[in-house]
């Protein structure tokens, strides 16, 4: 190695080495895994990991590449949302007895729209110490390449599969003073962005697939135009949908201003940057001129 990179990696090697020659205490441990890129996973989780008395993981079938690819070779048992009822005092039983238990998902962060919770809950009842080893999240990295206020958001995890359900959520969601973050199946992805842009309006949302990972991509835009974008695309996986806050309450400026305005706008914007550029100049909700530009597209 030359350069900057051998004192970089003699340097992670050495806390790594630091971390593992210490007895791990009894604890259950919830340890974020990478989402897609496997360099993305901590030391501090390779060592809990290859230091635990147990492993427990949503899919060990899963989860065995990743152990296998950094060489860890621990004891692994499977706790999913269809077994938990069964394991669930099984693990306790380990950990009041003093073992230490790593809780891992397919991928990200533990309890994130992944089972786990319960378990948690009941070890802290059971005086058991609960600690968490934070690291990739695909909720939080979408959020953060989104382009899309981050000073307050809520995570809505998946919305209902029916219509009715899930247009009855959305309508719960749709005054919520922040970015609203979901995750949906690559089936019901063009769907679910149609009933939001219908519910929640004319907003900026991001579409973002394939984190970390070679192809990833964030497609950004108003919910009308993603929606658009994904007509004819077979989708497949998971995705994360980021959607903008509400737009604060508009200025007094009139429809007549506003239309005004964006007609001298589009002479020399595109769509998108006028309706961006007239918010911003009259102080108005960027939803109300998007609505106003395509009544004034459609004459």
């Amino acid at each position: 190695m030359s350069g900057a990179s051998g004192p970089v990696a003699a340097r992670a090697g050495e806390m790594l080495s630091d971390l593992l020659s210490r007895p791990l205490a009894p604890a259950l441990y919830l340890v974020a895994t990478p989402i897609g890129n496997l360099a993305d996973i901590s030391l501090r989780a390779l060592s809990v990991l290859a230091r635990a008395d147990l492993i427990a993981a949503e899919d060990t079938r899963h989860s065995k590449k990743l152990l296998t690819h950094f060489g860890i070779g621990g004891a692994t048992c499977a706790y999913h949302e269809h077994n938990a009822e069964r394991e669930r005092p099984r693990l306790i039983a380990r950990l009041r007895a003093g073992q230490s238990v790593a809780l891992i998902s397919d991928a990200g962060t533990p309890l994130v729209s992944d089972p786990g919770y319960k378990l948690a809950r009941e070890a802290l009842d059971a005086g058991i110490a609960v600690v968490s080893i934070p690291g990739p999240s695909a909720a939080l990295a979408a959020l953060t390449s989104a382009g899309l206020p981050t000073d307050t958001f809520l995570f809505a995890g998946f919305l209902p599969a029916k219509a009715g359900p899930r247009r009855a959520r959305l309508e719960e969601l749709r005054n919520v003073p922040a970015t609203l973050i979901f995750f949906e199946t690559g089936p019901r992805l063009a769907k679910s962005l149609a009933d939001m842009a219908d519910v929640l309006g004319a907003r900026e949302g991001a579409i973002a697939k394939e984190l970390t990972k070679l192809h990833e991509s964030v497609t950004r835009g108003e919910l009308r135009e993603l929606v658009g974008a994904l007509s004819g695309e077979a989708l497949k996986g998971e995705f994360v949908v980021v959607v903008g806050p509400p737009e604060e309450a508009a200025s007094e400026a009139s429809d007549a201003a506003i239309i005004e305005q964006l007609e001298k706008a589009l002479n020399v914007e595109s769509f998108r940057d006028a309706v961006r550029s007239v918010a911003e100049v009259l102080q108005v909700g960027r939803a109300r001129v998007y609505e106003l530009g395509l009544k004034l597209k459609r004459k």
